[in-house]
């Protein structure tokens, strides 16, 4: 059998119909399918490979760390050189308060933690999050999910969990004494790009540290520069208690964290003592990929062009069956008809060679979130293309 019918026979399916397109290398903003067609990405893995597919930096440093060690120990347990200096340069980049890093396996394993840090911290129980919120598909994450389609079928879950409108004031007025953290993305994502309005994730914000909740920020998707700044929240000058990081994070690899106070977080340490631990969270090559994908980011100053890229993008977009573009830097939904529309769309941008993808929640837009190292003919040819199919 070839590699599509042992796919097909042993992997875990995820959906009725993968898209099962086998690729054989990737490379920038390129992908290569094994009959050697070309795919220009314009999703990036999902917000993943913020500095392209395979950058040199990023896989000079997997090398170099896999000649010194692979997994030793637990995490935490030992002092290993690509943590340390990661979690030192994270701590440097995000704000003071936010000193202290917990690497994870995963994005949905960062939420897992932050949730445990949450109630261990407060010693309460209950959680507000958002409708058509996104945070991972692991128990407490599906739990604190804002769509009852993906949760209904794995009930019973979290107790104690209120989901609210995005921009509500309904969700500002229910956090009380009771609530141990409001969980948010900073942008919702797979609602097709919403962002938060008339200082409303600062009204979050005070009314958490009134009622000494503490505010979780997801920046899985939306950080590392993909908005135009490093982190979303800067962008509505608010700092939240725990930051969530995944995707970009580990440049390629495997790699999410929870980021919190050194004091917040000591509270894993005891009673009871390993309050949370993993086995390979923080893998070294890991973390080493994803120290130097994060030093490229700074130094080869890639942020920098996200915003005149977003703007080039929105400029191009334009055609009578777009409904609307709504986008944050390179986080991007361009809003169709409907979701058979987008699925058309996709398939047509696919045999053009052109690699996207839709939301959970916002079937009927597509995604854009490509590398932030696209450039403006990648950009242009993106578009055309796209318009064509559409």
């Amino acid at each position: 059998m070839n590699n599509r019918q042992l796919f097909q026979q042993h992997l875990a399916p995820t959906s009725p119909a993968p898209l099962a397109l086998e690729i054989t290398s990737a490379s920038g903003t390129k992908m290569y399918g094994a009959d050697g067609k070309e795919y220009l990405d314009i999703i990036g893995g999902i917000s993943v490979c913020n500095v392209g597919h395979r950058h040199p930096k990023v896989v000079a440093a997997i090398k170099e760390q896999a000649d010194q060690y692979l997994h030793i120990m637990v995490y935490g347990e030992l002092v290993q050189s690509p943590q340390v200096r990661y979690a030192k340069l994270l701590a440097d980049l995000l704000p003071a308060a936010l000193d202290c890093v917990y690497f994870t396996n995963s994005g949905s394993e960062a939420t897992e933690g932050a949730l445990k840090l949450a109630r261990r911290a407060t010693g309460r129980t209950e959680v507000i999050c958002c409708n058509n919120s996104y945070h991972g598909h692991t128990m407490g994450a599906l739990s604190i999910m804002g769509d009852e389609y993906w949760r209904n079928a794995f009930r019973p879950l979290l107790p104690g969990v209120w989901h609210y409108d995005y921009n509500s004031e309904e969700l500002i007025a229910a956090i009380n004494e009771n609530t141990s953290c409001v969980v948010l993305e900073t942008i919702q994502a797979e609602a097709g790009i919403i962002e938060p309005k008339n200082n409303w994730l600062q009204r979050v914000r005070e009314k958490c540290t009134a009622t000494g909740t503490l505010l979780v920020l997801d920046e899985i998707q939306c950080g590392f520069g993909r908005t135009g700044k490093l982190w979303s929240f800067e962008h509505y000058n608010v700092v939240p208690d725990i930051v969530l990081l995944g995707k970009a994070l580990g440049g390629g690899m495997p790699l999410g964290a929870f980021v919190a106070s050194h004091t917040l977080m000591s509270v894993f340490s005891d009673n009871p003592v390993l309050g949370h631990i993993t086995t390979f969270g923080g893998h070294p090559v890991s973390c080493a990929a994803g120290l130097a994908g994060m030093q490229a980011l700074i130094d080869e100053q890639i942020t920098e062009g996200v915003a005149a890229k977003e703007a080039l993008f929105r400029s191009l977009l334009q055609h009578k069956n777009i409904r609307a573009v709504r986008s944050k830097g390179l986080l991007m939904a361009v809003e169709l008809d409907s979701a058979d529309a987008v699925l058309q769309v996709l398939q047509r941008c696919l045999a053009q060679g052109l690699f996207s993808d839709w939301f959970l929640f916002a079937a009927n837009c597509i995604r854009i979130a490509p590398p932030l190292t696209i450039t403006e003919e990648e950009i242009k040819q993106a578009c055309s293309i796209l318009l064509s199919c559409i």
